[in-house]
């Protein structure tokens, strides 16, 4: 069993790595965007692709209530009020790539 120990405790710590470079990589982005929050950023970053709010409330561990008002703070800071747009500005500026939105 040592050896499964080793792979979990090796596999979090690429994760984590992950994370932090991701989360990196996401507040530099984020210092060029109309005043958007780290936590603004990363809810645009889901509705961009196609998360529903109950979706993004599950995935980031906040209540649904905290995801309406980040999109609403989102909205007011873009001045951009559809999804639609929303996807477009998050394309053009590099927080989503094209491979992230899912055609349904």
């Amino acid at each position: 069993m040592q050896p499964t120990q080793q792979i979990n405790a090796e596999t979090v710590k690429k994760i984590q790595a992950n994370y932090d470079t991701t989360a990196n990589i996401l507040r530099t982005k984020i210092k060029k965007f109309e005043g958007l929050t780290t936590r603004e950023a990363e809810v645009l970053q889901l509705v961009a692709c196609g998360f529903l709010n109950k979706q993004i409330a599950d995935k980031l561990a906040i209540s649904l209530h905290t995801v309406i008002s980040h999109r609403k703070n989102i909205t007011r800071k873009l001045q951009i009020k559809t999804v639609a747009g929303l996807t477009i500005y998050a394309l053009l500026n590099g927080l989503i790539s094209s491979k992230n939105i899912s055609i349904r």
